[in-house]
């Protein structure tokens, strides 16, 4: 009898000895508006550093994640908020919800790509701003001129063929919109996209499907962003990336700690990866600007003044008047957005 057992005795033994060590994995719920085939490589990149977090990720575009979290403000859900845009994060933590939290490395950010308060509320990864997709071999079916300008999309060989991101939906979309606020002020800039408006064909739910769109040359012209943009033309998509020249609207995808996680150490851990060289490397292999200078190397397609070109936002006021900007916006355009 006990030699027969020993074998069971033993297997239990070993059971309760790797049912130990995997209860010991922390698992922090991450909200993110990160490109699904950015999420990999950034897990993989954290769990050589802390296999002991496991990261279950909840995705959907910026406005989408933005409005759970707020609706989720009395009983939250979120551990971490990670790749979503700064503008929404300032929206948060105006409300309370964010958890201050110097990480580790945190002087090597860029003072302009974090909270200004010390500790801050979050701090930025990288920089994604507008590119305009466009298809070059339907516009030469079509006759379709290459646009130059922001101005351009508002002529009338472009009615019909020009898709752009809902910005109640997408973090892209939103920050179109305060850019052109932002360079027009607030009559010119409505006035831009009433002109714009009868030459879109569609605003969808997310920042990447109007580049998709172009690529696959459903239509000529997709705004979207330059990450997207890029990793469409290296698969062979006949697109040229144009960068209007009044100036591109641009957001940071940021970081920080929902307030009242019970996971706070996991959660501390995460944030001090996510501001760490290690990270904005792999940041830098997507986008040609990362929170700290200097890591970014330069990528095929974007500008090497690219930085400058960037329009000067305001993530408070983007926050403060997020509710107003996109009733007016709703109001006015609603008519042509994508269902789901």
């Amino acid at each position: 009898m006990r030699i027969a057992t020993l074998p069971l005795v033993t297997s239990l033994l070993l059971g309760l000895a790797v049912g130990g060590a995997m209860a010991q994995k922390t698992q922090l719920l991450v909200y993110t508006a990160l490109e699904t085939d950015q999420l990999k490589a950034y897990q993989e990149g954290f769990n050589k550093v802390e296999p002991n977090v496991e990261i279950k990720w909840v995705r959907d575009s910026t406005g989408v994640i933005t409005a759970k979290l707020l609706a989720e403000k009395a009983n939250p859900q979120a551990d971490v908020v990670m790749g979503v845009a700064a503008s929404s994060l300032a929206l948060l933590d105006s409300n309370g919800m964010l958890e201050s939290y110097a990480p580790k490395n945190l002087g090597a950010i860029s003072a302009q790509y974090r909270d200004r308060k010390n500790p801050p509320a979050w701090f930025g990864m990288d920089v994604w701003g507008a590119t305009v997709c466009f298809n070059t071999v339907e516009a030469q079916k079509r006759g379709i001129p290459k646009p130059e300008t922001w101005q351009d999309l508002t002529k009338p060989a472009y009615k019909g063929q020009v898709v752009m991101p809902n910005p109640a939906s997408s973090g892209t979309g939103y920050f179109d919109v305060t850019a052109w606020l932002t360079l027009w002020g607030e009559d010119g800039g409505w006035k831009y996209m009433d002109a714009l408006h009868q030459n879109i064909a569609q605003y969808t739910h997310s920042g990447s499907k109007p580049c998709n769109m172009a690529a696959s040359g459903e239509f000529v012209v997709g705004i979207s962003f330059e990450y997207r943009a890029n990793t469409n033309k290296a698969r062979g998509a006949p697109i040229d990336l144009v960068f209007p020249k009044e100036g591109l609207g641009w957001d940071l995808e940021a970081f920080a700690i929902h307030k009242g996680t019970k996971k706070l150490d996991a959660a501390k851990k995460l944030a001090d990866w996510a501001a760490s060289r290690d990270a904005m490397v792999l940041y830098g292999k997507n986008f040609a600007i990362t929170a700290m200078p200097g890591v970014a190397q330069p990528l095929p397609n974007i500008p090497a003044d690219y930085e400058q070109r960037l329009v000067k936002m305001d993530f408070a006021w983007a926050a403060n008047n997020r509710e107003r900007i996109l009733a007016e916006w709703i109001k006015r355009y609603d008519g042509k957005s994508e269902r789901r």
